[in-house]
């Protein structure tokens, strides 16, 4: 049972449990990829100071905020199983007020992307809409082990280097960053399943088919780094390709450290999935960086 479901739906929470409905600490995800998406077309300079900041409102508090009180409203009845201690199963903040919040965060939103620019306006209601998708039943894309961590790799990654690099191109970013930022969002799709297993309990009793719940935890682990492994190494391929000798080299010390870590990981994912969190996606987005600079170089 949910607490919220108890209690007065017109009772007003604290600023404080809105916000820890929005889950923070999500947000840098999303607004990295933004960085690397300016970082690619050359836009990080203090000239453009305001619109940087505009735009990564826009990736965190906003959208990815939105996502999260989205999800969490969906997911109530998942979380009253697997986190009870948050805002909505807790009955800090009302089921009501949860939903209210995530309608008010998608409009605001895809208001303030319309005077970003056309393109960030498009990819703003595409990020809102995946979002939706994502939760929101009968479509419920997060019980497939494919669509599920995909979407959110392409609005966590994807989307939002796109803006980043859209935000200063009066036209489509260059299809070289497009290809990799593309790359990184698929890669993105082994690093969200890894989040899964925290869910493991409740996905299973609701039949979220999470690839920790199909393959079990080793197997699950096993596909998730291969998962981020291969597209990394199509990036490497490219950039010694389009000449990036130095980059290239860079890019293989980060991988060959992330494939350390993983070593590490398989051995017992839920212990060792904080160590790799800390380790693999923190060289796994230096890897982002470097390529964005590598491309902004190369042009």
């Amino acid at each position: 049972m949910i607490k919220s479901d108890l209690i007065n739906l017109n009772s007003t929470p604290s600023f404080i449990s809105l916000l820890e409905l929005t889950k923070p600490v999500t947000w840098f995800p999303p607004m990295w990829a933004f960085l690397c998406g300016v970082v690619s077309v050359g836009g990080l300079n203090s000239d453009n100071f305001i619109i940087i900041l505009s735009g990564l409102i826009l990736a965190g508090p906003l959208v990815c905020g939105m996502s999260q009180a989205v999800n969490d409203w969906c997911d109530r009845h998942v979380d009253a199983i697997n986190q009870p201690e948050r805002p909505i199963p807790s009955g800090r903040v009302t089921a009501r007020w949860g939903f209210f919040t995530g309608i008010t965060m998608s409009v605001a939103s895809i208001l303030f992307a319309y005077y970003l620019g056309i393109l960030i306006f498009f990819a703003t209601i595409v990020g809102v809409l995946a979002a939706w998708l994502y939760s929101l039943e009968p479509i419920r894309l997060k019980r497939s082990a494919i669509f599920g961590p995909g979407i959110v790799a392409i609005c966590y990654e994807g989307l939002p280097w796109f803006t980043g690099a859209a935000i200063f191109t009066v036209s489509l970013p260059t299809k070289e960053i497009l290809v990799v930022l593309t790359l990184y969002a698929l890669g993105a799709h082994g690093i969200m399943t890894m989040n899964d297993f925290k869910a493991t309990k409740g996905d299973k009793l609701l039949g979220v088919n999470s690839l920790p719940v199909i393959l079990g935890s080793k197997s699950a682990t096993l596909v998730a780094c291969l998962i981020m492994l291969c597209p990394q190494l199509i990036v490497i391929s490219l950039f010694y390709f389009w000449g990036s000798s130095i980059l290239v080299a860079t890019l293989a010390v980060c991988v060959l450290l992330q494939a350390l870590t993983m070593i590490f990981l398989i051995r017992d994912p839920e212990k060792n999935t904080p160590f790799f969190n800390m380790t693999g996606v923190l060289l796994y987005i230096t890897g982002m960086m470097l390529s964005a600079n590598g491309l902004y170089l190369m042009n």
